[in-house]
């Protein structure tokens, strides 16, 4: 009875509860198999996580995007976006083998390696998780691959956004510059050329990585981020008034600094073009004195631009109170004596060039003078002790007039040769103005006879030239040259309460009109 019970009774059991198992299996392997679908997802978020924000070393596997030469980190779209694409496509391969594999090693261990139970029981079940492991991690696949696919279309769509952004926004900067009367760029004060934008130094007084183009893109959208750490606005729209960096122009063997100003408001170019002793230099710290002065009687607001204006225009006013003479002008390239002009959206960024009159003699030597080229008003210069007839008629009625002080260069001279130069460079002078400045009136004070009759009215001083100097052909050629013409008699003096001559204010007001 005991083998009948043992070969018969037994194995029938087993195949009764083993056909009953069959029933219960299909719902063991789901659940095993959503189990690991559970896990396996979870492991995904972990590792998306630790890929785009964790950032510990276990999570990278492709080295940074930001070479040890690069200035500034990549903006997150252009470049490190697909990198983390990449880890996430790679970790997580190795994470779904690893895990799948695991899951299995766990299952062999237990049920059939070393079971804890009898593997009559054990190896069904064994079997049952096995088919449930293989239908969890063939459920898994898709739904990873939808999970990294609607990932890799979100990267690309934002992508895309930031690039169409990128150049919106510099497109808007071109508008705005555009707007303010630079669309090729602002004005280096030092080599004359357009720079489009500047290059700016980190603000960190540790890093001063020079930077050439912020602009947006690459290396940000809004903000840069310098590899110091530091962040700096992208656009001139982004700079406030403190917070306005340091540029630099951008063109080979210049690299001087541009003025905090530049490019943030329209510019205002003002050649002054005069023989050697004309009173040019003169001329020019007379009228930003005479801004100041205006300024003080609560008239439009105006700053030096830049150090270097600043520490000039603090010797120059000195030369004035004491009225004193400035030394000729140097030969050598001048750097623009700028000052900002007016409040609030009426500033204006003014350049005025005082040039030696060398400079205008021949082609080679304006060539340098760029600056020319985007002048649209004039100032001539002109000292009535340099012309012959000066000496010959008016001077020995009155003598004692200091004939050292006279330019040695004759006015039509430096005028003919200048303007010859000057064309040749593409300048419309026809659409230009020319404010002609007869100089060193002060000099002249207290001898009626040597001035014009009205010496603030510029047809008086139009005829003055004309007749008492001879210089017919001089004014012909001006209004023949230029779309218009004004004379004005100028004394680039200060009183003794440090203010300027009242003439160089009526000078200066009608250069920067409009």
């Amino acid at each position: 009875m005991a083998e009948i019970l043992t070969f018969i009774v037994i194995p029938a059991v087993y195949l009764v509860l083993l056909v009953l198992y069959l029933f219960v299996a299909p719902l063991i392997a789901v659940l095993r198999g959503a189990a690991l679908v559970s896990e396996l997802l979870w492991r995904y978020v972990q590792l998306l996580h630790g890929v785009l924000r964790l950032r510990t070393p276990e999570f990278v596997t492709i080295p940074p995007y930001r070479p040890a030469d690069e200035l500034a980190h990549r903006n997150y779209f252009f470049g490190p976006a697909v990198r983390d694409l990449r880890q996430l496509l790679t970790q997580g391969r190795q994470l779904y083998v690893r895990s799948v594999r695991e899951s299995y090693r766990r299952v062999t261990d237990h049920q059939f390696t070393a079971p804890t139970t009898h593997r009559a029981v054990s190896i069904p079940y064994g079997v049952t998780l096995w088919l449930g492991l293989g239908l969890g991690a063939a459920v898994t696949v898709p739904l990873w691959c939808a999970l990294f696919a609607a990932q890799a279309l979100a990267v690309g769509l934002l992508t895309a956004g930031a690039r169409l952004l990128a150049l919106a926004l510099r497109g808007t900067d071109r508008a705005v510059m555009g707007l303010r009367g630079l669309p090729r760029g602002m004005l280096c004060p030092s080599c004359f050329e357009r720079v489009p934008h500047p290059a700016y130094d980190c603000p960190s007084a540790t890093c001063r990585r020079r930077h050439a183009d912020i602009r947006p893109g690459t290396f940000g959208l809004f903000r840069r981020r310098c590899a110091c750490g530091r962040r700096m606005p992208t656009l001139l729209l982004f700079m406030s008034r403190d917070a306005r960096l340091g540029g630099h122009c951008v063109h080979e063997n210049c690299g001087k600094p541009m003025n905090p100003d530049a490019g943030h408001m329209p510019e205002v170019i003002l050649p002054l073009v005069g023989g050697r002793a004309a009173g040019k230099t003169q001329l020019m710290a007379a009228m930003v004195k005479s801004l100041q002065d205006a300024a003080a009687d609560g008239g439009r607001g105006v700053r030096l631009a830049d150090p270097e204006s600043t520490a000039n225009q603090r010797v120059l006013n000195e030369v004035l109170e004491i009225q004193g003479h400035t030394r000729p002008t140097q030969k050598t390239l001048p750097r623009a004596h700028s000052f900002v002009l007016g409040d609030g959206r009426a500033e204006r960024l003014v350049h005025v060039f005082d040039t030696a009159g060398e400079r205008f003699v021949s082609r080679e030597e304006t060539d340098a003078l760029r600056y020319v080229r985007e002048a649209r008003t004039f100032v001539f210069v002109l000292d009535p002790m340099a012309v012959d007839a000066f000496w010959t008629h008016l001077a020995p009625e009155h003598p004692g007039v200091d004939r050292t002080l006279a330019s040695t260069v004759d006015p039509e001279d430096v005028f003919s040769r200048s303007v010859q130069t000057v064309g040749t460079m593409g300048t419309r002078l026809g659409k230009a103005r020319l404010a002609v400045a007869v100089s060193k009136r002060d000099l002249l004070a207290g001898r009626p006879a040597l001035l014009p009759d009205r010496p603030d009215d510029s047809d008086a001083t139009r005829e003055w030239l004309r007749e008492r100097l001879g210089l017919r052909n001089l004014v012909k050629a001006m209004d023949l040259e230029f779309g218009e013409v004004r004379f004005f008699c100028t004394a680039a003096v200060a009183d003794e309460r440090g203010r300027v001559d009242p003439s160089v204010a009526v000078f200066v007001d009608w250069c920067l009109r409009g």
